[in-house]
């Protein structure tokens, strides 16, 4: 980059132009949001037929096309943002240099070099140092010695002109470095010419974000960093004390870090988390896709011993070894990110609040992380935080509809708010912790539940600290534990302290084998307001079976009359079914759950 051409940059028409793309990534994301949770719904509530379904299809691709005009927007706009920061620097540089320059009487040419007058002491000759030109030396040996000459020049004058030579070079320099970086990083952020955002768009934009975030360190690390081991609460101040250009700028460059910060805002976590699911969705299908398909001759027959034996072919077993594992691997990835799809897709559905994904890791402890929350936690009334137990992965979160993980949630969701009418209820499935995979070993020790529960903890910490920067005030918060569940969430508990419970008013164990307390006081929250229920058959067996294992303390677990707290009336016909529903009535177990969820203490059936 020239000197006219430096001089004459205005690094705020860059900025500007950065707010102009923000804004087209805000009426994207507002667009998409729109057709999504107010088109679509009110067209899959009214509309039946072919012709609707077909119809709410490509509205469907509509809403994907808006998300990753969104996503590119504002990754157009920070990497705008940092350019302008770098050239601005340089351009701050320049300026200095030549008002300098232009103090101490010094002459810049068109070319950056320095004329400097005559100056200094007459010399033995009578006659004053003459003057002369200058150029800028930025580096090498060029430099060093150029700076020495005019160290030892008796006219002042050539030191100055060699100082702010140097000056202009190093402006030159570091403008021109700018230009040269990100002149293909902008080129780069765009999309391909058809109304088609596909896998490829989707892992293209993934590489984009690496490389804005790269190439603009720069000016990421002038932003306002966010706390180091930061706890819910100052996560929270350092979010509302960044302004709208600097909260975009995180979430461009680092949705994977946005998402998974406690106690920032649902809407900044679940933009942040969507983005990731999109693009790890995208990068997975293309490598699944990229596989070779196995041999379709699998099987083949031999004879061994005088008696057929069916078996592998060879070829079959050499792709086997090759890519199996792999290929299973990404297809229950891809089966669980699907599932959080279609959660996003039941919005409107009997009144299905929309979704917010507050957390997402598709391979992050073992079997991966997800925290789904129905309807906004910052804003509602009752709170209702559902940790599942044993079997628990992000690849069966969904599974069997409503008996499934997320469907439970949702379940909860819809009976809470019919005994809410007037107020707003959230329900969240949170499953980050590594749930155990079989009864024993792994559920029979309580390992997990205390690596767990501390994430827990400040999950819950983060979302008071949102709520309460929301709304300035708290939501009345219940914590639902099943099966090893319960056990997290008794960890949790003493990861705070037992008479600290903060963001938690109700805990409710459904099946606990044993919640690491022997009394039901020891929550803090008072063991009137400690609920638990039991059911017969194999919930037995595992309730009983944690008793003998000490997953609570001196084989007590919460429905013993011992424990202290209520034990809830029950007619779920085993280990799974507190959740199930009469038809179209909802049962006991998931009355009794909903009125701890929305306060009504007084209506919830005891058992005798």
């Amino acid at each position: 980059m020239d000197l006219a051409t430096l001089k004459a940059l205005k690094p705020t028409e860059y900025s500007e132009a950065a707010d102009g793309y923000r804004s087209t990534s805000d009426m994207a994301s507002a667009a998409k949001d729109r057709i999504e949770n107010q088109i679509v719904v009110a067209m899959r509530n009214s509309l039946k037929g072919e012709a609707a379904t077909a119809a709410i299809k490509e509205l469907g691709e509509l809403g994907k096309n808006f998300h990753y005009i969104q996503v590119e927007c504002g990754l157009v706009s920070t990497a705008l943002e940092a350019f302008s920061y770098e050239v601005g620097a340089a351009k701050r540089r320049l300026d200095a240099a030549l008002d300098g320059a232009q103090a101490a009487n010094l002459t810049v040419n068109a070319d950056g070099s320095i004329t400097y007058p005559a100056g200094g002491e007459k010399g033995e000759d009578g006659k004053i140092p003459d003057g002369g030109t200058v150029g800028g030396l930025t580096e090498g040996t060029a430099a060093a010695i150029g700076r020495q000459s005019a160290n030892v020049d008796p006219n002042p004058n050539h030191r100055l002109a060699q100082d702010y030579a140097d000056q202009i070079a190093a402006a030159l320099k570091e403008a021109t470095e700018a230009d040269e970086k990100w002149a293909p990083k902008l080129l780069a952020l765009k999309a391909d010419d058809d109304l088609t955002v596909s896998d490829g768009d989707w892992s293209d934009a993934s590489s984009d974000t690496k490389g804005v975030a790269e190439a603009g360190k720069k000016y990421f690390d002038s932003l306002p960093q966010p706390p180091k081991d930061g706890t819910p609460e100052s996560n929270a101040e350092w979010w509302t004390g960044l302004n709208a250009e600097e909260q975009a700028a995180w979430v461009s460059m680092r949705p994977d870090a946005i998402g998974a910060m406690d106690g920032l805002p649902a809407t900044a976590r679940d933009e942040a988390n969507r983005i990731v699911l999109e693009e790890t969705r995208a990068k997975m299908r293309m490598e699944l896709n990229s596989i070779p398909k196995p041999p379709a001759n699998e099987w083949t027959w031999i004879t061994a011993g005088g008696y057929p034996s069916k078996v592998h072919t060879d070829e079959w077993m050499d792709w086997h070894r090759e890519y199996g594992d792999r290929s299973e691997q990404l297809k229950q990835h891809l089966k669980g990110m699907q599932y959080i799809q279609d959660r996003f897709d039941r919005t409107g559905e009997g009144g299905l609040p929309e979704a917010y994904l507050l957390g997402f890791d598709p391979v992050g402890l073992d079997d991966g992380k997800i925290i789904m929350a129905n309807g906004n936690p910052d804003v509602a009334d009752h709170v209702a935080v559902y940790v599942p137990g044993t079997h628990a992965g992000l690849e069966k979160i969904g599974e069997n509809d409503t008996h499934g993980d997320l469907g439970r949630g949702e379940t909860l969701w819809a009976e809470s708010s019919k005994l809410a009418p007037g107020q707003k209820v959230s329900t969240i499935t949170w499953l980050d912790y590594d749930a155990p995979d079989s009864i024993v070993p792994e559920a029979s020790s309580g390992s997990r539940a205390e690596e767990g529960g501390p994430r827990l903890y400040d999950f819950l910490q983060g979302s008071r600290a949102a709520h309460e920067e929301a709304t300035g005030t708290t939501a009345h918060t219940t914590v639902l534990g099943h099966s090893y569940g319960s056990t997290v969430v008794g960890a949790s508990a003493q990861s705070g302290s037992w008479q600290d419970p903060e963001a938690v008013d109700d805990y409710m164990f459904a099946g606990s084998p044993g919640v690491q307390a022997d009394h039901a006081a020891d929550f803090g929250v008072g063991a009137n307001h400690v609920w638990a229920m039991g059911g017969p058959g194999d919930d037995q067996l595992v309730r009983q079976g944690g008793r003998l294992m000490g997953l609570g303390d001196n084989l007590t677990i919460p429905t013993d009359e011992s424990f202290g707290g209520n034990v809830m009336k029950s007619d779920s016909d085993g280990h799974s079914g507190f959740w199930d529903t009469n038809g179209h009535e909802a049962s006991i177990s998931l009355e009794n759950q909903a009125r701890v969820i929305t306060g009504r203490y007084g209506d919830v059936v005891l058992d005798d």
